[in-house]
């Protein structure tokens, strides 16, 4: 296949399976000036060498099917192509893929839970995941990342007409891990679609999640949460692009940062087509800094190409724990400790209460509250 020109004045404007297609990033590019290339171990320039391995753990629901298939398997590619050059080494490197597939009309009774492990981040390795939920499904996927690794791939999630799917994907990787992952949903008519991002571990790690309407009704929800700690990069860019009439989408990603280089990146797109009529969107970024020597790059971009729509906006903030919020719980004999971690927990918190399955909830609570422990402990 070759390389598909987007006509939209926007910075997703190529989607190929080649590798050629896309030039090696510089770091100059729009797309790529906030990535520390150079800690990408090679995986944006394909010197990274080959030899790593992310192993694969399921426990799928009852009513779930899910195989280990080659790379011939047709099912795979149909929902996505890639839109850069490391999510299209991806898509050429990968050995074996994950295919997760929910029958029609089937219900399933416990969340199907997909556990990548990482054994070593000195080469690098490539992976595919394709989750199907046809027509007036139900189904929760958790994916999980651990351990050491550098590591890029696809998923892609193809949910069908009337179908409902919720994705809880938590980056929890070994310190010096290396993450670089593009998660595209295509979404059929009146289907539902609700994601949770929660990145906490690793070096450098960057999620690209992205959704596309194939049919009118469809209904995405996107949730994030990261805790960004000294020296780190965590990194989201999401496309939420509207293409068919009367589709709804939320975007809401909260961070928090603490200590010297912790770096956090957002980029939010939404793009509203002219045939896109009656669609109803919003995206909001918040980002609390904790202490000095942190940086935050927030850009939401609102791309609006038609006057008929039922809702449009976006917003970003970042800044300082409000004193006032500090002074009034230390006034009532809270301590300063206690008062932060309080501030913090309520914050994230609002997030995280979203996720369905207690186990991931609670661990989420639980590294949140280390680190805190970590900041107050410096």
């Amino acid at each position: 296949m070759g390389l598909d020109v987007k006509p939209l004045s926007t910075l997703h404007d190529k989607a190929s399976y080649d590798v050629g297609d896309f030039d090696v990033p510089t770091g100059r590019e729009e797309e790529w000036r906030f990535t520390p290339l150079r800690r990408l171990r090679g995986l944006h320039n394909g010197t990274a060498d080959a030899d790593g391995k992310v192993l694969v753990e399921v426990e799928a629901a009852p009513e779930v099917t899910v195989e280990t298939v080659g790379r011939d398997d047709a099912r795979l590619g149909t929902a996505y192509v890639p839109s850069d050059r490391v999510s299209a080494q991806a898509w050429n490197s990968f050995a074996q893929a994950t295919v997760v597939t929910v029958p029609k009309e089937a219900v399933a009774s416990a969340p199907t839970v997909l556990r990548l492990r990482g054994e070593d981040a000195s080469a690098a390795a490539y992976g595919h995941t394709t989750v199907i939920v046809e027509p007036f499904a139900q189904a929760t996927v958790v994916l999980t990342h651990r351990g050491p690794a550098t590591y890029a791939d696809n998923v892609e999630f193809v949910v069908g007409d009337g179908a409902r799917l919720s994705v809880i994907s938590l980056q929890d990787w070994a310190d010096g891990s290396v993450h670089v992952s593009h998660q595209h949903a295509r979404l059929g008519r009146d289907a539902r679609f609700v994601s949770h991002n929660i990145s906490l571990g690793g070096d450098v790690v960057r999620i690209s999640p992205s959704v596309a309407y194939e049919g009118p009704g469809g209904d995405a929800e996107l949730y994030g949460v990261y805790f960004v700690d000294g020296g780190q990069h965590l990194e989201h860019r999401l496309l939420v692009d509207h293409a068919v009439p009367n589709c709804r989408s939320r975007v809401d990603y909260r961070g928090a940062l603490q200590d010297q280089d912790a770096h956090a990146v957002w980029i939010g797109d939404v793009i509203i087509r002219a045939e896109a009529e009656g669609t109803d969107t919003y995206e909001l970024n918040r980002n609390l800094v904790l202490t000095d020597g942190t940086r935050v790059d927030s850009v939401p971009n609102l791309e609006i190409l038609t006057g008929e729509v039922a809702g449009a906006g976006h917003a970003s903030a970042s800044g300082r724990l409000d004193d006032e919020h500090l002074f009034y719980l230390q006034a009532r004999g809270i301590t300063f400790d206690d008062a932060r971690r309080m501030v913090v927990r309520g914050y994230l918190g609002q997030l995280i209460e979203r996720i369905e399955v207690p186990e991931v909830r609670e661990k989420v609570h639980e590294a949140i509250e280390a680190e805190l422990d970590r900041g107050a402990a410096r």
